[in-house]
């Protein structure tokens, strides 16, 4: 599975942004899939996921109401819709899969994480 995440760059306080992952391989659409981010000199944090049918999603508690992860099997594709954006939401953006397949109950775990992409870069300017 290879993951490719784009969608970032600067944006205001208060703006939206839309990150989206195109996944390769058939079998994505049996995998949970996550959203992580990191900011300068900080670890890797959960931001959310979704389950491999959609119907089960998670999210950082900070994030919940401001952020919206969903899927498009049939495109093979995972997107991250954020808004009411603030600059401590500055960070590299990863998408990434859970091989587990089938399982309904996505993880906030970094180590559940099986593949990852290359990183969108997020700037929130005040």
């Amino acid at each position: 599975v290879q993951l490719q995440a784009c969608g970032g760059g600067l944006v205001q306080a208060g703006g939206s942004l839309r990150l989206s992952c195109a996944a390769s391989g058939r079998t994505m659409r049996m995998f949970t899939m996550g959203w992580f981010r990191q900011a300068p000199g900080k670890e890797r944090e959960f931001v959310a996921a979704i389950s491999w049918s959609g119907g089960t999603t998670s999210y950082t508690d900070s994030l919940k109401g401001r952020f919206t992860i969903s899927r498009d099997n049939a495109k093979n594709m995972v997107y991250l819709q954020m808004n009411s954006l603030k600059p401590e939401d500055t960070a590299v953006y990863y998408c990434a899969a859970d091989q587990t397949i089938l399982t309904a109950t996505p993880q906030q775990r970094l180590s559940a994480y099986d593949y990852w992409g290359q990183g969108t870069l997020v700037t929130v300017s005040s």
